[in-house]
């Protein structure tokens, strides 16, 4: 009989490029950080001509501004409705008039089928703010140097307390100009916080399981600190 023992298998958090995601931001391996602002969609066709060209000149303005590149990101998923269907049964079992109660029985199950059968999807939109230090040092250097640099591989940095706020106020003043220029587009505009990008990057990677394995609230998550 062989005692050899079966090799574990690799954990899939090394196999991503995130370090850590704390204080609204996302550390990357690499020093750098992410912002993710979730921004609303505006149905540019029913606006009339005037309004249509003010949103046009608005986001050329915005993009004329911007001193470093951002993410445009658009996540489609399957509608969610459970939340909603669990809220309209709750409603049946506390009203006493039986004819609300079949109303209510008979319009959540139209709303089931509906979603079922129309495989109704619902679409978010995200803008991805990146900070990188080494950009500035970049600047300077020649076309060889800037390509070598793109296709070596990058070093995992450990950031301290120190390095991570300096980065971290710099970031939050590119983030605030950005949620300036979307904002003049009549677009809404909200950064995610820890637990909403722990959601976010959650979903993303677990698509499958995300709808039947609801993450823990941020606070309740047992989290190791590195400096």
């Amino acid at each position: 009989m062989s005692n050899t023992k079966q090799k574990s298998g690799q954990p899939t958090q090394r196999f991503l490029d995130i370090a850590e995601i704390r204080e609204d931001c996302v550390v990357m391996k690499d020093g750098t950080l992410r912002a993710v602002l979730m921004v609303s969609s505006v149905n540019f066709a029913l606006k009339s001509e005037d309004e249509q060209q003010a949103i046009i000149q608005g986001y050329m303005q915005f993009l004329n501004g911007l001193e470093h590149p951002l993410q445009v990101v658009i996540q489609s998923r399957r509608m969610n409705v459970d939340g909603y269907i669990a809220a309209l049964k709750h409603q049946e079992e506390t009203i006493h008039n039986e004819l609300l109660r079949t109303q209510i029985r008979d319009y959540t199950s139209f709303i089931q089928e509906l979603v079922e059968l129309g495989q109704i999807m619902q679409k978010r939109f995200f803008v991805v703010v990146p900070y990188d230090p080494s950009e500035d040092a970049e600047k300077g250097k020649g076309f060889i140097t800037k390509l070598t640099s793109a296709f070596s591989p990058a070093k995992i940095i450990t950031l301290n307390e120190k390095h991570f706020q300096l980065r971290r106020d710099t970031l939050m003043r590119q983030v605030s100009t950005v949620a300036s220029g979307l904002s003049s587009m009549s677009l809404q505009v909200a950064l995610l916080d820890t637990q909403g990008l722990i959601e976010l990057y959650y979903s993303s990677y677990n698509p499958d399981v995300y709808d039947t394995e609801k993450l823990v609230d941020v606070g309740k998550l047992r989290v190791e600190t590195h400096f």
